[in-house]
């Protein structure tokens, strides 16, 4: 019934498109043939999944035409190479899996001052081997505090500090000649306060109040704040901020972050229809990626969480359906810290292409806590597969905090109570635990049962910070073998690495941000230094700290891009019969690798029967320290990571 009503709808709709768009299609006849052609290609699911959402409107079918209306302008504003690369793409959907992938993520001031400085650190990103760049939230925002960026005041404009719009586009376009992809944030759930949307409906304009959840009183907010959690409860209490300049004598507004973030009304479908502009607006910068913000949070429902409800997907897929048709090229990338269950659900062709994996990350920081891998192979056998045309992308930090994002029912497998568990890791990384190397900082700390998550850069975490002041030259070493250990599992395991840029010279905690009155409650912004080019110069330097780390760590990347096995995302854990260390093995195109991690600071024994079983012996040794002979039983070093290939 809905396919022939979408066939019907669409017959209707494009002989209007088509007399409104009459100048455009007569200077770019070809564009509209490729972009009809598209259109007809895809309606049908856009159709069913916008259906699914706005189908008691009233005016659903105005909303649908205008989407329509809003794509084909977007089309023929899309600039010929971005439709060469749309083109390209589609040819070859899977390209994001090739090993030749390696991310980076930084932000734009801190990493290089304003755009045009990125373009000039092109040569650099093409010495480290990345292929895809995301910048951190690089749009218009409040003055002072807006969450790092997170708060949006308009899509369309740099913030001025960093650039204008033309620089982003003219350096996107300097990435793809350098073989990178640009990957960017589009804060999805919510726009700053001062957004012009927020600032009309603030001047009682009705169309632009019904783009957020406005009340006049507490009767709605009471009734939704019953199932709602509080994520930022030192801020304001529940979900929503009262206003006293709203109505006449006040209003509340959803606002689940921070008071001056204000969710977005996707119950309405001109949301839906201008956040597709915006989306695709960015898409014809050359942006290739978008980072999905917030994507748990984006459908509201009485009586429920608000958090990962189906409606949820089925706008992001709809939002898929749009980008097949009018920027074929873009890809999504799902951020949801969530339980392990929901954050799969994201992940698909249709939906997202990409997902941070925050349980790998996660599980990752708890080997080296624990020195064993018992919680970390359980998830990567059970948890790690996913659809065949999508990837992982794998990390060891991001601008964030860490958040102990492993199931309780997987910990309870293995004789672990999940709470307890926590609590030991956050004593752990704030080196407050006997055997502790990290050096972190509580974030978001909850002074009654005393739940936090964790901050700190790469290299404090792993014991670089506490070795250097504190210790001396041997916990220097196992400092770097814990980061070359970290960042060794991502590049092979399967997916895209992300390397937060900083990590590759071994940069340690910031604590200055304690100075700064907009960061001095953040404990986050510890691993968000300003980039110290100095550290950077000795990066070829193998007599200093930087040399070592950057060094290892390239070798690591460029044995990825030579071996094909590491291809795709197909992983088989092997057991490697002892808790410490952690074996896979990877199969790309009949092509295989072997990997074995040893998490413990002590030399580890491996029964020469696994290499045997797992025809090691075959393979020649691509990395590792560790020496291996069919004669006698496999001892991996101290934090070594064994590679063959």
């Amino acid at each position: 019934m809905l396919e022939k009503e979408s066939q019907r709808t669409l017959k209707r709709i494009l002989p209007r498109l088509e007399e409104r768009l009459k100048k455009q299609i007569k200077a770019d006849p070809q564009g509209w043939r490729v972009f009809s052609s598209r259109l007809q290609q895809n309606f049908s699911r856009l159709f069913k999944l916008y259906f699914d959402i706005y189908h008691k409107n009233y005016d659903f079918f105005f909303h649908i035409e205008d989407l329509l209306m809003a794509l084909a302008n977007s089309w023929f504003n899309r600039p010929l190479d971005l439709r060469e690369l749309d083109n390209a793409r589609e040819k070859n959907p899977l390209w994001f899996q090739s090993n030749q992938m390696l991310g980076g993520i930084c932000y734009v001031d801190l990493f290089a001052n304003d755009l045009e400085s990125v373009k000039s650190k092109i040569p650099y990103f093409k010495e480290l081997g990345l292929t895809y760049l995301h910048l951190m939230p690089l749009f218009k925002a409040p003055a002072g505090e807006n969450d790092g960026g997170y708060a949006v005041s308009s899509y369309r404009e740099v913030h001025p500090p960093l650039g204008t719009m033309e620089q982003l586009a003219s350096l996107a376009c300097e990435f793809r000649k350098a073989g990178i992809s640009l990957v960017v944030d589009l804060v999805f759930n919510h726009t700053s306060d001062e957004h012009l949307w927020a600032e009309r409906a603030k001047d009682g304009d009705d169309e632009y109040s019904e783009f957020y959840h406005i009340y006049p009183n507490r009767e709605m907010p009471d009734l939704y704040e019953q199932n709602l959690r509080e994520i930022f409860p030192d801020e304001h209490a529940g979900a929503f901020t009262f206003f006293p300049n709203l109505f006449k004598e006040g209003g509340w507004v959803w606002t689940t972050f921070h008071s001056y973030q204000w969710d977005l009304n996707y119950s309405n479908p001109a949301v839906f229809n201008r956040m597709a502009e915006e989306m695709l607006f960015l898409a014809n910068q050359g942006v290739e990626v978008l980072r999905l913000d917030a994507v748990a949070f984006i459908w509201k429902q009485m009586g429920t969480s608000c958090e990962n409800l189906p409606e949820a997907h089925t706008l992001i897929q709809a939002f898929n359906a749009v980008a097949k048709i009018a920027a074929p090229a873009l890809l999504f990338k799902s951020e949801a810290i969530v339980h392990p269950d929901d954050v799969v659900k994201y992940i698909s062709p249709e939906e997202c292409q990409l997902s941070y994996n925050p349980l790998t990350m996660a599980l990752l920081w708890n080997s080296l806590a624990t020195r064993k891998v018992r919680l970390l192979s359980q998830a990567l056998a059970t948890r790690f597969k996913i659809n065949s045309g999508t990837a992982w992308v794998n990390y060891v930090r991001v601008h964030d905090d860490i958040g102990w994002t492993f199931s309780d029912e997987d910990a309870a497998l293995l004789g672990m109570n999940g709470n307890d568990h926590r609590r030991f890791l956050n004593e752990f990384y704030r080196g407050r635990h006997k055997g502790s190397f990290a050096r972190g900082l509580p974030f978001q700390e909850n002074p009654l049962n005393g739940d936090c998550r964790i901050s700190g850069t790469c290299a404090s975490l792993a014991g670089l910070e506490k070795a250097v002041y504190e210790e001396g030259e041997k916990e220097v070493e196992l400092a770097i073998r814990r980061i070359h250990l970290l960042y060794g599992v991502v590049i092979t395991i399967g997916g895209i690495p992300l390397i937060y840029l900083g990590d590759e010279v071994g940069t340690l905690n910031d604590y200055s941000y304690r100075d700064d009155p907009a960061h001095e409650r953040d404990s986050r912004w510890v691993h968000r230094p300003r980039t110290d080019w100095e550290k950077y110069a000795k990066r070829n330097d193998s007599k200093t700290i930087e040399g070592r780390v950057f060094q290892g760590l390239k070798t690591l990347i460029e044995l990825r891009k030579h071996h094909s096995a590491f291809a795709g995302g197909e992983l088989e854990i092997l057991p490697t019969e002892n808790e410490h260390v952690l074996g896979f093995m990877r199969t790309h195109a009949g092509k295989r690798a072997v990997v074995f991690a040893n998490f413990s600071e002590d030399p580890q024994n491996i029964h020469k029967r696994v290499f045997e079983q797992y025809s090691v012996y075959s393979k020649q040794q691509l990395h590792g320290i560790s020496s291996v002979s069919p004669q006698t039983e496999v001892t991996i070093e101290p934090l070594d990571l064994l590679i063959f290939g």
